[in-house]
């Protein structure tokens, strides 16, 4: 009997333990789907299952700079299709900041982004951004949300 109880004891202690803490492994696939999702941009791959719309939720939301908000695919690539057809056009990111905890995360960083002009002249922007990761049932980390905006100041308004 002494034997079982301690079984028993053993058993309803191992089912007590909280769950184990995979929030810097979390944070690392994070990041790690943010790298991949900007280096199949910056090759220029935009299609539905392997690139750039691979790493969107069908009901993502896009907060982005002198645009209303556009929730969805259809609004979203309203937004960055004319991007990619912009000649010149390449786009690299990294995130400087990672944090997770349960299914949701969230990525901060840096971006660059270059385009040709009238004359064909290479134009550089350098920005930031914000994105929000939702866990899938699948344990793939898609974009729940997002925001970018430039570093450039604002143009001086003109004299009067």
């Amino acid at each position: 009997m002494k034997l079982i109880s301690i079984f028993a004891f053993a058993f309803l202690l191992a089912c007590n333990q909280p769950a184990a803490d995979t929030h810097l492994a979390d944070e690392a696939a994070i990041r790690q789907a943010d790298l991949d999702w900007s280096k199949v941009t910056e090759a220029g791959q935009y299609d539905d299952s392997t690139g750039y719309y691979s790493y969107l939720l069908n009901d993502e939301i896009v907060l982005a700079p002198n645009a209303p908000l556009a929730t969805g695919m259809e609004a979203i690539r309203k937004i960055v299709e004319p991007m990619f057809a912009t000649p010149g056009f390449k786009v690299k990111w990294a995130p400087v900041k990672v944090e997770a905890s349960g299914d949701m995360g969230y990525t901060i960083g840096t971006f660059e982004m270059s385009v040709s002009d009238s004359t064909g002249t290479n134009v550089i922007e350098k920005g930031n951004y914000l994105e929000i990761w939702k866990r899938q049932a699948d344990g793939k980390w898609k974009v729940a949300a997002e925001s970018f905006n430039s570093d450039m100041p604002l143009p001086e308004p003109p004299a009067n």
